[in-house]
């Protein structure tokens, strides 16, 4: 009985000796840890992994800014669908195009143009209304509200 007592004792001693241990813990120089926080909304914060480009360097050429390059093969193959009739096939790919870059003007450009071949005007309109959102140059922006009236 005396060395159970002692053994629940001990085993007590060591869970919280442990439990102690794994509360605070200090950096080699006798520094705490850094505490990890989140960022305020809108803040940018720079990966501290990639450099930062010299202020003086040129951007990259983006090759269409409207679209991302997995919505861009996919607007390729809705395009030659639309071309052979398969307007569902078509609408298949641009809806999944949408999924993928949602801000993009080209698949509302290119969804509005197939509803209209398929005759569904009120969509297409509603469709290139909502484009108008994200044009970004006036020959996009003409499109879409051509196809808006």
């Amino acid at each position: 009985m005396q060395m159970t007592l002692m053994f629940k004792r001990s085993l007590l001693l060591g869970l919280a000796l442990g439990l102690a241990g794994c509360s605070v813990y200090t950096m080699p120089g006798g520094e705490r840890a850094p505490v990890e926080t989140r960022p305020v909304p809108g803040e940018v914060i720079p990966d501290p992994r990639e450099p930062a480009p010299p202020p003086s360097a040129p951007l990259p050429p983006a090759t269409d800014p409207g679209v991302t390059s997995a919505a861009a093969g996919l607007l390729d193959k809705a395009q030659a669908a639309s071309a052979q009739g398969d307007y569902e096939q078509a609408l298949a790919l641009l809806e999944r195009a949408q999924r993928i870059d949602p801000n993009s003007a080209q698949v509302y450009l290119r969804l509005a143009r197939v509803y209209a071949a398929q005759g569904q005007t009120e969509k297409a309109r509603d469709t290139a209304s909502r484009g108008t959102l994200y044009c970004r140059d006036e020959r996009e922006c003409a499109s879409l509200r051509a196809l808006a009236r």
